[in-house]
């Protein structure tokens, strides 16, 4: 990672993926763990809570899972569709306070919070900037917004993002080019690669891996989150592991390639 001279170095990228399975063919990545949370822990800092996009859980079982994991660990929690596929941002402050009241049963583990748009739910400045205020005035951690229509890709949606420090993802595959890259909130970037040519299911090969490693290196932001969603047929834990072995292995030199572990 670059850095300023004379500030103290950002922290490393973290990564992990959208949920925790471990394939079998990848166990030999993980070490042994009480669960396979604690299991997953062994080999990753972060995880992306997809599960609860489609179901409400209960504080106490966020409770459990933070209790069983190292204190760096870190969460991602998605918000329920509810609130962005059904209400579509509006009128949901008792969504998103029932939500909450649960999802901070993480503790401090919980260090972000995932906003997945509808690919139909254009940019409206007002009821945006009205949603975005409002869960600001319930939670000042970090906040990534996945937007899905091209509108969102604008000077206005971006200034609004900025202005309530919301991180906007950057997506594989991209919808529309510019949300490939990360955008919103500078301090955040957070990517969330799902799979390509086929979405949840494709593995990424070598060179699309390199160029994630290079894209993560050049991006100034203070925090990188990387989530790997292809987790239908397996494939996030290997990418995953892949990527961080690049990252911690530093960019390749003229004394010959980086070594390259995992898949």
């Amino acid at each position: 990672m670059s850095q300023v001279p004379g500030r103290p170095p950002h922290p490393p990228p973290r990564i992990g993926c959208a949920g925790w399975s471990i394939a079998s063919r990848d166990a030999a990545l993980f070490e042994d763990g009480a669960s396979m949370l604690a299991r997953y822990a062994t080999r990753f800092d972060l995880v992306e809570i997809n599960s609860s996009f489609y179901r409400p859980h209960r504080r106490t079982t966020y409770e459990r899972w933070a209790a069983s994991l190292p204190a760096g660990f870190r969460f991602s929690a998605k918000l329920p569709r509810t609130i962005t596929h059904e209400h579509r941002l509006r009128g949901c402050g008792p969504l998103l306070d029932a939500f909450l009241e649960a999802a901070t049963g993480l503790g401090e583990r919980l260090g972000c919070l995932l906003v997945q748009l509808p690919p139909s739910l254009a940019f409206d400045a007002r009821s945006a900037a009205t949603f975005l205020a409002m869960l600001r005035r319930r939670w000042a951690g970090g906040l990534a917004c996945e937007v899905r229509h091209a509108s969102w890709l604008t000077l206005r949606a971006e200034a609004l993002l900025q202005r309530h420090g919301v991180a906007r993802v950057a997506a594989d595959p991209a919808r529309h080019g510019a949300d490939a890259r990360p955008g919103g909130d500078p301090a955040l970037a957070y990517w969330r690669w799902h799979g390509t040519p086929q979405i949840y299911r494709s593995a990424y090969d070598a060179a699309a891996l390199d160029s994630l490693a290079a894209a993560i290196a050049m991006h100034p932001a203070s925090d990188h989150w990387v989530v790997f969603d292809n987790t239908a047929a397996g494939h996030a834990t290997g990418n995953a592991a892949a990527l961080q072995d690049r990252l911690q292995a530093g960019p390749a030199t003229d004394a010959g390639p980086r070594a390259r572990r995992g898949k």
